[in-house]
């Protein structure tokens, strides 16, 4: 499999005064098409820092971000957003669903705001197949947990991006919705050919995927 998004020797630190505080210190990491890759470790060992820099969410302090052969870490903000917009799927634990948008309305945005023809046709349809065609006009205070993370996961994949990146995406929810919205994630990566990169506490999850690296304070052990 060719690489699709590669990390050199990166740092992430963050200042405050005269105190320098390094999260990511001299990863390297390379992900391919189509693969699964699931991150582990302990809450603040760097896991979703490294998360945000895939995304292009955070600035590398050193160290390069290589999607495709474009170096993420010198992009500027547009170009940073037309990357996520064309290439990123982003899952949240908490979902981030916009309150007075309907499921339908939220999942339409994504592609509404890349100029997608038939935008709430195509939404309407994967929100369908994830077992949602009885809630389209519901909005997310009316969902349950596990509905909203559908929900998230389809506005996150409707573009059929070439690479989904998920925070603890069965993080808040319980062991009956934890394995549909995992089934779910994965039945999309596959039907959509996308790589996966997620962070997890859920070492059943962690072992779904086709490769499981370990942080540890910033680092990979």
């Amino acid at each position: 499999m060719n690489s699709l998004i590669t990390l050199n020797n990166i740092h992430l630190q963050y200042q405050n005064g005269s105190r320098i505080t390094e999260v990511i210190k001299g990863v390297s990491l390379d992900i391919k098409n189509q693969e699964t890759l699931a991150i582990v470790g302990k809450s603040g060992s760097g896991k979703t820092s490294l998360i945000m820099l895939m995304a292009g969410l955070e600035k590398t302090s050193s160290g390069s971000i290589i999607f495709q052969k474009k170096t993420i870490s010198q992009m500027t903000e547009n170009e940073l957003s037309h990357y996520r917009q064309k290439n990123v799927g982003i899952i949240f634990q908490s979902f981030y669903l916009i309150p007075n948008y309907t499921a339908l309305e939220n999942v339409a945005l994504s592609l509404e705001i890349d100029f997608q023809p038939n935008s709430l046709e195509l939404a309407k349809d994967l929100l369908i197949k994830l077992g949602l065609g009885h809630r389209l006009e519901h909005y997310p205070s009316q969902l349950s947990g596990g509905e909203q993370q559908r929900v998230a996961i389809a506005r996150a994949v409707v573009n059929k991006p070439s690479i989904i990146l998920a925070d603890e995406p069965t993080g808040n929810l319980d062991d009956e919705n934890s394995l549909l919205i995992s089934q779910t994630l994965f039945d999309v990566v596959k039907s959509h050919g996308s790589s996966l990169c997620l962070v997890t506490h859920d070492k059943e999850l962690a072992q779904r995927c086709d490769r499981q690296i370990i942080i540890q304070d910033g680092q990979l052990i």
